[in-house]
């Protein structure tokens, strides 16, 4: 690493930051377009929320990071299954109340802790501190979640389009749902450190929505994403260096501006005849 910064004459710290961005954005583009078709945005958002105390009781209890917060994402997609299935109460409700439960009890957590584990950082994460050791992890991670969409696209994209069509061919829907989740888990807890709870979501949303106005075949919405959400974080990074801005804001930033442009001008979309009609 310092002989590729040496030659591009960058400090290490940008390079691993430029680094991170691109993987992150391949991966969260990857997976977002799975999160984006089966309308799961919000039990995106309520699981990057419901890791904070699987993250805490981890440092407390020294276990693996990716352990202790992945099973409290698991048990969070199951408890709003199981609220919204049990009961009259609608599923964005159920996500509501285990989105703001799982993040209070991480809180209590953290504080209860006093520790040098740092909220801020946990929230807004800090992609320019980011070491070398947490890129090799984002790396695999992302060659596994990339590795598991190859092998199963077949099935995840029955059961995204057609989950009743899905059921009478025999796939276990159910599995394929928490399998997602427990990757969703998996990518928000490695993405703390650079991007932060609070806008990870933002990164699994909107390159996915971005490649949805242009594409309608998933396999290529899944490379287009992939490209949208490494480029989201590579202009994101020069622009934050160049104008002294906080950088996974403003990687998110680039992210929505990129959303903003295919909206207006996607043929999919046909904002512009719209528009003028």
């Amino acid at each position: 690493m310092d002989f590729l910064s040496a030659l591009l004459n960058i400090p290490v710290y940008a390079l691993n930051a430029g680094l991170s961005a691109i993987i992150l954005g391949i991966v969260s583009g990857a997976l977002g377009s799975f999160i984006v078709l089966r309308k799961m945005s919000l039990m995106g958002d309520a699981l990057s929320h419901a890791v904070l105390p699987g993250v805490a009781l981890s440092y407390i209890l020294g276990i693996n990071i990716l352990l202790g917060a992945s099973l409290f994402g698991l048990l969070a997609a199951i408890l709003i299954q199981f609220i919204t299935s049990r009961s009259n109460i609608k599923s964005d409700t159920s996500i509501g109340i285990i989105l703001s439960s799982f993040f209070a009890l991480g809180i209590v957590l953290i504080t209860y802790a006093k520790s040098g584990l740092d909220l801020t950082h946990i929230l807004f994460g800090n992609i320019l501190a980011i070491p070398q050791s947490e890129l090799t992890r984002s790396f695999m991670i992302m060659i596994v979640v990339i590795a598991i969409i190859i092998l199963l696209y077949k099935e995840l994209l029955i059961s995204s389009f057609d989950p009743i069509v899905s059921k009478a061919y025999g796939l276990r829907t159910g599995f394929y749902h928490y399998l997602l989740m427990m990757l969703l888990s998996v990518v928000t807890v490695s993405s703390l450190s650079q991007v932060g709870i609070v806008l990870v979501i933002a990164m699994l949303v909107i390159p996915a929505a971005t490649s949805y106005l242009w594409t309608n075949k998933l396999s290529h919405m899944i490379f287009l994403a992939s490209a949208v959400g490494a480029l989201s974080g590579v202009v994101g990074v020069f622009a934050s260096f160049s104008f002294n801005l906080p950088t996974s804001a403003t990687i998110v930033l680039v992210g929505v501006s990129m959303f903003s442009i295919s909206f207006i001008l996607s043929p999919k979309n046909n904002f512009l005849r719209k528009g003028l009609k």
